[in-house]
């Protein structure tokens, strides 16, 4: 027997020992990687006489030939029995009902899709959105404005303080966003006109008060704002959120100390069977609170009161979310129940426009 003879037995016998893929590729790396054994004989053809090469080079191309067909031969022997050996021990259900893919099953929670409605609502009308740090100073949440010394809203029983820095002064966690506001007069000339939704917190829990909540205001600043563009964009709102036809309001007389006039705002309503139903009945609810800006305020934030004038408003995004949706407590809001998220929840590609539907 040659030795090309006793060579491709071997590599025959290697490959038909290989048990696994891995066993097989190194069979195949020995015989005909860049240093295998048959490789090598390809290299000395060029070495030979034209004689030489014509008697060798087909009986070392055979041998090639013979390698390759055995190893794609065993690969394929070898990857039918670890099918075999998986389906052996892998089992399948199919009476069971098919998965949803994430992009169903996933839900995106009821702030979360208010907060978008409103973006859609207030960026219609040329409304920028504002956003501020959660962390404020006493400065910029009370002082600027318009809170004076010793006023309640200034107490721990309503304000959550941090420690005292080393100058005796103490950050707080927003009350409200209009510390916002005051970051923007002072960042920005007028004309503004910005809507700021965010994370406030306040020392309050029950069925319809949580220590933190989320808010929603809105600030004009203009030489020409007046009261009848304030009634006229908060008509138009409460059209577009509660997607009705025709909203009637009542605007009654309030105290904020940031705004002067101030006014809180009753949307008409029928309660019928535990339901809210806008646009129609003889119930009025209020929704929010609003005011053509303080002077104080414009002032304190650099603005001319004598030369600009503005309006501003506020409401609670959670509790607009609860009486749009029917959500009858405000805590299940926070309390990551995933029955609770799948029932109130909105579907991830369902993204709120004006065109398209809000809620839809």
């Amino acid at each position: 027997m040659s030795n090309l003879d006793q060579l491709q037995q071997q590599i025959l016998t290697d490959i038909a020992a290989a048990s696994d893929e891995a066993a097989l590729e190194a069979v195949r790396v020995a015989a005909l990687g860049k240093s295998g054994s048959v490789s090598a004989l390809l290299k000395t053809l060029g070495t030979m006489t034209p004689d030489e090469r014509k008697l060798q080079g087909p009986l070392i191309n055979g041998l090639k030939d013979a390698a390759n067909a055995a190893l794609t031969e065993r690969k394929t022997a070898l990857a039918g029995a670890a099918l075999t050996a998986r389906l052996n021990t892998e089992s399948i259900d199919v009476t069971l009902p098919v998965r949803e893919a994430p992009f169903e099953a996933g839900r995106v929670h009821p702030i979360s899709q208010v907060i978008d409605e409103l973006t859609a609502i207030f960026a219609d009308m040329g409304f920028a959105v504002a956003e501020g740090p959660d962390i404020e100073t006493d400065d910029y949440n009370f002082t600027k404005l318009n809170f004076p010394e010793g006023h309640p809203a200034r107490e721990m029983h309503d304000t959550f303080y941090m420690n005292p820095q080393a100058d005796g002064s103490r950050l707080l966690l927003r009350t409200h966003t209009s510390p916002v506001q005051v970051r923007t007069m002072l960042a920005q000339k007028p004309p503004i006109r910005v809507i700021i939704p965010g994370r406030t917190y306040r020392s309050d829990s029950d069925q319809t008060h949580t220590p933190m909540f989320h808010q929603v205001e809105g600030l004009v600043i203009d030489k020409g704002a007046h009261l009848g563009h304030l009634k006229w964009i908060l008509e138009e709102f409460c059209k577009a959120f509660f997607e009705v036809d025709n909203v009637k309001m009542r605007f009654r007389p309030s105290f904020f100390p940031f705004t002067e006039t101030s006014m809180e705002v009753d949307i008409q309503c029928k309660r019928d069977k535990g339901e809210i139903r806008f646009g129609e009945g003889e119930d009025w609810l209020e929704i929010l609170g609003c005011g053509m800006v303080h002077p104080n305020v414009l002032r304190n934030c650099g603005v001319d009161p004598d030369e600009y004038q503005g309006f501003a408003w506020g409401m609670g995004i959670d509790r607009i979310a609860m009486l749009k949706y029917g959500m009858p407590d405000l805590r299940a809001f926070f309390e990551a129940d995933v029955r609770w998220l799948n029932h109130y929840g909105f579907r991830p590609l369902d993204l709120p426009t004006l065109a398209g539907g809000l809620s839809t």
